[in-house]
C-alpha cells in the first residue's frame, strides 16, 4: 500500500522531499537538489507548484521548531530562485516571499537572520519583468522594527539590528531597480526608512563620544557587521538615487528624527548627518535640501535661541558644501531669510532687555540675552561664508541685498534705538566677510550708487564703530591688490617705495568713477574726521582709505583732489570752528601729515617730499603732538592750543602748488578751498555741522553773480596790474568768505530766506527764457497750439509751407 501511495504522489513532490536528509545535521542532499533545479528549469510551469510545497513544508517546520529543516527549504528556495529566469517566476516569487515574511515574523533570531539573507539574495536578482502588484509595505515594516530591536543580549541585538539594515537596503535596491520605484518614496515608506538608519548611525556617535570619531567600534570581528557604518552607507545609498522629486520626503524624515530626539543642541549629529546628505545626493538636488532646512528654520523661529543657532550651523554646512558646485535659485532667498531671523533675534534680545530693567527675573534674562548672541553670530558667520563662496556676479548681488536691509536715513525701518545700532553693525559686519576678497573688474561695478548711498549715509556715521566698518567695507572693494597690510596702521613711512605697493594704471572706467563719485568719497572722510567720538582705529582706517584712493584709483586730478582734501582737514583743526576736542584736532594732524608724507613719496616729487619731511622734522622737535607715533600713544600730553602763526609746523599750499608747478598737475587748482558737498540727506538729519557748508556753497555761488556796478568798471593800466598782482587777494577771499559765514549764522531767518529766494526767482525766470527758446513743439499739418491772452487757439499748417530736415525728402 505504502508504494503505491509514493507512485501517485506528483514527481515534482517527491523531487523535492528528496533533498531533505534524514537526519537535518547533513544539510541539503547535493545530487537531489540538482536533479529538482534540472525538473524546475525544464518544466517551469511546474516552479509555482514546487514554490507551494516548499513553503508548506518550511511553514510546518518553523511552527515544529524543526529549525534545522528550516534552513534547508530557505536553501533550496535560494538556489531555485538564482537557478530559474523565467517567465514563471512570478508565482514562484510570491511563494518565497511568503516564507521569508515567516521567518521574520518568527520571535526566533537566528530564523529572522536568514529570512533576511534570502531576501537580501533575491533583491540582488535582476527579474525580466517588473511586478506592478508586488507590495514591500511588510517588508518595510518589520525590516524597520528589526533595526530598532532591543534584545536584551547585545550580540544578538547587533545581529538583529544589522539584519534590519541589510533588510532595508535590499528593499531600497529592488524597488528602485523596479518599475515600483515611486512607492518607496512615498512618505509612509520613508518615515519609516530614515529613521531606522539615523536610530543606528546616532548609536555609533554615542558609542564614538568616548572613542575615536573615525573608526566606530565593530560588534563582530566583520566590518561590515557594525550597525551605525552599514546604516550610513544604505542612508548614502537612499539618497543618492533620491530624483527631483523624491528629495523633499527623504529630507523631512532627517528633520523630523532631529527634531524628536533634540539633536539641535548639541548638534554634532545634525552636522555629521547632514553632510552626509550633502554629499550623497546628486549636486543639481542641493538648493533642495538648503530649501528645507530654511523652512525648518522658520518653523522653529519661536523655539530656544540654542536650537535655532543649532539649525544655522547645519545651515552653514549645507551651504558650504553646495557652494562649491550650484547653488541656483536658492541665494537670495537664503540671504532672506536668515537676515529675516537676525532681526527677529535683536528684537527677542531687546525685549529680554527691556523686561529685565522692568525688574523681572534677572538671572534667567542675562543668560537669554548672552544666548541669542550664540544665533547672531551663527547668522553673520553663515552670510558671510555663504558670500564669501560665490561667484563674483552673484556677490555683487548679494552685497546690493544685504546693504538694501541695513537701516539708514529715509528706509522705513530706520529709528534710532539699540536694536537698529546692533542690526546695522551686525548687517555691516556679515559686508566685511562677503566683500573680503572680492576683486572688481571696476570700482563702478563694485560701488553702484544704490550700494555707495546708503554705505555713506549719515545714519551709519553717528557711532565710532560704525564708521570703523564702513570704512572696512571700502577697504575690502576699493584695494584690489592687496596692499593694505604693507601700510601696517598710521604712521609717518619712512621709505614708501620699500613696501613695495603694487598697483596697476588706472582705467578709464575708473577714472570716470571718480568723477561721479569722488566728492561722495572725500566727503565721507572730510566729516569721519571731525567726529568726536574717533579713537586710534578710526584714524588708522581713514588713514587706509586715503592711501588705498591714492593706489587705486588717483589719476592727476585727483591728486590735485586729495591734496585739497588735506589742506581743508588741516584749516577745519587749525580754525575750529566746531570747538573738536583736542585729541580730535591733533588726531586729524597727524593723519594728515601721515598721508601728505605717504602721498609725496608715491607720486616721487622730491620737492614736495623735502616740504612734507621738513614740516615733520620741525613737529617732531616742537609739537611732537601733531604726528601719529605721538598722539596715538597712551596717555600722550596735550598742548593746551595749537598755535596758527607757526606756519613752519603746517603744510602750506602755496608751497605745495610750487613743487606741483610744471606738466602734469593743475596746481592751480589748489587754491580753490575744498568744501563738502550737501546731500539730502544732511536736510533731513539737520546736523549742527552743516550750515557752514551750506554757507559756503551759497556764497561761492554769489561769487560768480557779478554787480551791475562792477561790470560797468573801466580798464586801465592800474586794474590791469591790480589783477595780475595775486597777494593780497587770498585775504580779500578769506575776509569775504567770513563776512558770508557770519550773515548765514547770525541774521534772522527771514532775510536769509528772502536772499535765497530772490536768487531762486532770478534763476527760474532765466531757465523759463531758455525754455521758451528751446522747447517749441514741431509743426503739424493738423495744427499748432499757440496761447494768446490765455486763450489756446490751433493754426493749421499746409505740409508744404512745412519744413522737413533732409534726410525725410526724396
Amino acid at each position: 500500500g505504502n508504494f503505491t501511495f509514493i507512485y501517485l504522489m506528483p514527481r515534482y513532490k517527491r523531487l523535492v522531499d528528496n533533498i531533505f536528509p534524514e537526519d537535518p545535521k547533513d544539510g541539503l542532499s547535493k545530487s537531489d537538489m540538482e536533479k529538482l533545479t534540472f525538473y524546475a528549469v525544464s518544466a517551469p510551469e511546474k516552479l509555482d507548484r514546487i514554490g507551494a510545497y516548499l513553503a508548506e513544508r518550511l511553514s510546518r517546520d518553523v511552527v515544529r521548531h524543526r529549525y534545522g529543516y528550516v534552513v534547508i527549504a530557505m536553501e533550496a528556495l535560494d538556489q531555485l530562485l538564482m537557478a530559474c529566469h523565467s517567465q514563471s517566476i512570478k508565482p514562484f516569487v510570491e511563494s518565497f516571499l511568503h516564507m521569508v515574511a515567516k521567518l521574520l515574523e518568527s520571535r526566533e533570531p537566528d530564523l529572522q537572520v536568514l529570512g533576511t539573507n534570502s531576501f537580501v539574495k533575491f533583491a540582488n536578482i535582476e527579474e525580466d519583468t517588473p511586478s506592478y502588484h508586488r507590495r514591500y509595505d511588510f517588508f518595510v515594516s518589520q525590516f524597520s522594527a528589526m533595526c530598532h530591536s532591543t534584545h536584551e543580549d547585545p550580540e544578538i541585538r547587533t545581529r538583529i539590528r544589522v539584519a534590519g539594515i541589510k533588510g532595508l537596503q535590499g528593499v531600497v535596491r529592488k524597488t528602485v531597480n523596479d518599475e515600483l520605484q515611486a512607492i518607496i518614496w512615498e512618505p509612509q515608506h520613508m518615515d519609516k526608512l530614515i529613521p531606522s538608519m539615523l536610530f543606528n548611525m546616532q548609536d555609533s556617535e554615542d558609542m564614538d563620544r568616548v572613542g575615536h570619531p573615525s573608526t566606530p567600534s565593530v560588534a563582530g570581528q566583520d566590518g561590515e557587521e557594525n550597525p551605525a557604518a552599514l546604516a550610513e552607507s544604505c542612508f548614502r545609498e537612499l539618497l543618492g538615487r533620491a530624483a527631483y522629486g523624491n528629495m523633499n520626503n527623504a529630507v523631512r524624515p532627517v528633520l523630523v528624527h532631529l527634531d524628536n530626539h533634540h539633536l539641535w543642541d548639541p548638534n554634532e549629529f545634525a552636522v555629521s548627518c547632514f553632510r552626509i546628505i550633502m554629499y550623497s545626493i546628486q549636486a543639481q538636488h542641493s538648493h533642495h535640501v538648503i530649501q528645507q532646512v530654511l523652512n525648518h528654520l522658520d518653523t522653529n523661529n519661536k523655539n530656544t535661541p540654542r536650537v535655532r543657532a543649532g539649525i544655522v550651523q547645519v545651515l552653514l554646512e549645507t551651504v558650504a558644501i553646495a557652494a562649491k558646485g550650484s547653488v541656483g535659485p536658492t541665494v537670495l532667498e537664503v540671504f532672506n531669510t536668515l537676515l529675516k531671523h537676525l532681526r527677529m533675534s535683536v528684537d527677542f534680545e531687546l525685549g529680554e532687555t527691556s523686561r529685565r530693567n522692568s525688574g523681572t527675573s534677572v538671572s534667567s534674562g542675562r543668560g537669554k540675552e548672552s544666548e541669542e548672541r550664540i544665533v547672531q553670530n551663527a547668522i553673520i558667520q553663515t552670510i558671510g561664508f555663504f558670500g564669501g563662496n560665490l561667484p563674483d556676479y552673484q556677490r555683487a548681488e548679494v552685497m546690493m541685498f544685504i546693504m538694501g536691509k541695513v537701516p539708514v536715513y529715509g528706509t522705513p525701518c530706520h529709528t534710532l534705538d539699540t536694536g537698529t545700532k546692533r542690526i546695522q553693525t551686525m548687517l555691516l559686519s556679515s559686508l566685511i566677510m562677503v566683500t573680503s576678497g572680492f576683486k572688481a573688474k571696476s570700482m563702478a561695478a563694485a560701488l553702484p550708487p544704490p550700494f555707495l548711498d546708503p554705505l555713506f549715509s549719515i545714519s551709519l556715521m553717528e557711532d565710532s564703530e560704525l564708521r570703523q566698518l564702513v570704512l572696512e567695507i571700502l577697504h575690502n572693494i576699493i584695494d584690489r591688490h592687496d596692499n593694505r597690510a604693507k601700510l601696517r596702521g598710521i604712521r609717518i613711512i619712512p621709505n614708501v617705495a620699500a613696501l613695495k605697493i603694487k598697483r596697476e594704471k588706472i582705467s578709464k572706467q575708473d577714472v570716470a568713477f571718480m568723477k561721479k563719485h569722488g566728492q561722495q568719497l572725500y566727503r565721507h572722510i572730510y566729516l569721519g574726521c571731525k567726529e568726536e567720538d574717533n579713537v586710534h582705529k578710526n584714524f588708522e582706517l581713514l588713514f587706509t582709505t586715503l592711501a588705498v584712493l591714492t593706489i587705486e584709483l588717483a589719476n592727476e586730478e585727483v591728486v590735485i583732489d586729495l591734496i585739497r582734501l588735506s589742506i581743508a582737514l588741516q584749516d577745519m583743526a587749525l580754525t575750529n570752528e566746531e570747538n573738536m576736542p583736542m585729541f580730535i584736532r591733533c588726531g586729524i594732524m597727524a593723519l594728515v601729515a601721515a598721508y601728505l608724507n605717504f602721498l609725496s613719496q608715491m607720486i616721487a616729487n622730491p620737492p614736495f617730499c623735502q616740504h612734507v619731511s621738513k614740516v615733520i622734522e620741525l613737529r617732531n622737535m616742537d609739537a611732537p603732538y601733531l604726528l601719529p607715533e605721538h598722539i596715538f600713544r597712551d596717555k600722550c600730553p596735550l598742548p593746551e592750543s595749537l598755535d596758527k602763526e607757526d606756519k613752519l609746523l603746517y603744510f602750506q599750499t602755496s608751497d605745495m602748488a610750487e613743487c606741483l608747478a610744471g606738466p602734469g598737475y593743475n596746481a592751480e587748482r589748489l587754491s580753490i578751498p575744498y568744501v563738502p558737498q550737501v546731500t539730502d540727506e544732511d536736510r533731513l538729519t539737520r546736523r549742527k555741522s552743516f550750515v557752514d557748508t551750506i554757507s559756503i556753497q551759497v556764497d561761492i555761488m554769489s561769487n560768480s553773480l557779478p554787480d551791475k556796478s562792477q561790470l560797468a568798471e573801466e580798464i586801465t593800466f592800474e586794474t590791469l596790474k591790480k589783477a595780475i598782482d595775486t597777494t593780497g587777494l587770498e585775504e580779500q577771499e578769506r575776509e569775504k568768505r567770513r563776512q558770508v559765514m557770519e550773515k548765514f549764522q547770525k541774521a534772522p531767518f527771514e532775510e536769509i530766506a528772502a536772499h535765497c529766494e530772490s536768487k531762486a526767482n532770478m534763476l527760474h525766470d532765466r531757465l523759463a527764457q531758455i525754455f521758451e527758446l528751446t522747447i517749441r513743439p514741431p509743426p503739424s499739418p493738423s495744427g499748432v497750439v499757440s496761447i494768446s491772452a490765455g486763450h489756446t487757439q490751433y493754426q493749421s499748417v499746409p505740409v508744404y509751407e512745412m519744413k522737413f530736415p533732409d534726410l525725410c525728402v526724396y
